[in-house]
């Protein structure tokens, strides 16, 4: 297994994006955040492609792009979108082309950022009363947690930053050797 890229899993709302491009840029690396490479390829939102093609060919899409993503890429940061880990035997991919790490953050925690970033761009959340979004992080997280739990590190943390990310990592590293 390479530590030479690092991926990011973990809840949506858990902060792979946000703390990956802050990472990628402190360890200046490049930085990918595998839904956008998903619209860039497929030239439409996540969003419409789950409208148009449902979340079973979404599921192989994404599984084909975190491959590519990886073989294009010797060395990055990559956030993986929420699922990514759980299908299509992606986890197990991750494992053996990178250092893993998942970002742990409580149900309430995700419910409360995802509700500010704005539900209805997420196709599983969009018209969801608060109790329903609930939930469904519950829910959603139980079953994911099986996934989300073979990351090689796990950071739990309400609010972590890309710093403590970086020295999680470098700890990992240093007892790696």
């Amino acid at each position: 297994m390479t530590d030479s890229r690092i991926y990011l899993v973990g809840m949506p709302g858990s902060g792979k994006t946000t703390l990956g491009r802050q990472l990628a840029t402190h360890l200046h690396l490049p930085f990918i955040d595998l839904d956008h490479y998903i619209e860039r390829k497929e030239g439409k939102s996540v969003r419409k492609i789950f409208e148009k093609t449902g979340e079973s060919w979404f599921r192989k899409t994404e599984a084909l792009a975190l491959r590519q993503a990886t073989e294009e890429n010797e060395q990055a940061v990559i956030a993986t979108g929420g699922g990514t880990p759980c299908f299509e035997g992606n986890m197990d991919f991750i494992n053996r082309h990178g250092l893993s790490v998942y970002l742990q953050v409580p149900v309430n925690e995700i419910l409360s950022r995802m509700k500010a970033e704005g539900i209805a761009v997420r196709p599983l959340l969009a018209g969801k009363t608060d109790e329903q979004l609930y939930q469904f992080f519950s829910e959603t997280l139980t079953s994911r947690q099986q996934f989300y739990t073979k990351a090689v590190l796990t950071y739990a943390s309400l609010n972590p930053t890309a710093a403590e990310i970086f020295h999680l990592v470098d700890n990992w590293r240093l007892k790696k050797v």
